[in-house]
Order: structure tokens, then C-alpha cells, then sequence
């Protein structure tokens, strides 16, 4: 995954989500329906195309360790969100399962009957 657009699609394909531009059209919000909390910010930095997607916390450490595609969350906090890279050397897989993980952690919650 290396571009704007191809990180875009691959939110949008969730399903019950939608694309916002929040501040200027660089920075791309992917939104639940109804809750309207963000899972992902995809945007440009100098040059550079970087999606922000929240992580589990005892992760955050582990991915950033692990990948240098992933760095501390810029403009988010640093403890609960990190941003990748997309640069192209970073497997599709992994970027996908970091996504996921983002959506199943901003999705609305079930509410039981009482």
C-alpha cells in the first residue's frame, strides 16, 4: 500500500463507515456511522503518505519496535495510537490487520437488552 487513495479504499471496505475531511482536504478521516469516532486519519507529510490508527497500548510499543514504518502517532497520543508509513515496504498484511485493529477498537459497542 503506497497511496492516498489505496488507503482510503481499504477503511472504506468495513462497511458502515465514511470518509470526512475535517480540517483540509489532506487529512482524510475514516469515521464509524452513528458514533462518528474516527479510525483512521490518512494524509500527506512531506511528501510522505501516513495513515494514524489506534493500537492496542501494550502493543503500541511492540509495533514501533518492530517495523520502522511504524512510528509514534503523530498528533495523537502516543499511547494508544500509532502512524505507519506507506512507503511500499511494509506488507499489505500487516497494514491490514493494523487497520482492523483500529476499526474493532473505535467501533460501537453492542448494547445488550435489559
Amino acid at each position: 500500500m503506497r497511496t492516498k487513495s489505496q488507503a482510503i479504499e481499504a477503511c472504506l471496505a468495513f462497511g458502515s463507515v465514511y470518509e470526512d475531511y475535517p480540517f483540509d482536504q489532506n487529512w482524510a478521516a475514516i469515521r464509524h456511522n452513528g458514533t462518528k469516532k474516527v479510525f483512521a486519519f490518512v494524509y500527506d507529510y512531506h511528501g510522505q503518505v501516513r495513515m494514524n490508527l489506534k493500537a492496542i497500548p501494550p502493543l503500541v510499543v511492540a509495533w514501533i519496535n518492530t517495523y520502522p514504518q511504524v512510528i509514534p502517532a503523530y498528533h495523537m497520543n502516543k499511547e494508544n495510537w500509532i502512524t505507519v508509513v506507506l512507503d511500499g515496504t511494509l506488507d499489505d498484511g500487516i497494514i491490514s490487520a493494523l487497520i482492523t485493529d483500529s476499526y474493532n477498537l473505535t467501533k460501537p459497542k453492542l448494547k445488550l437488552p435489559k
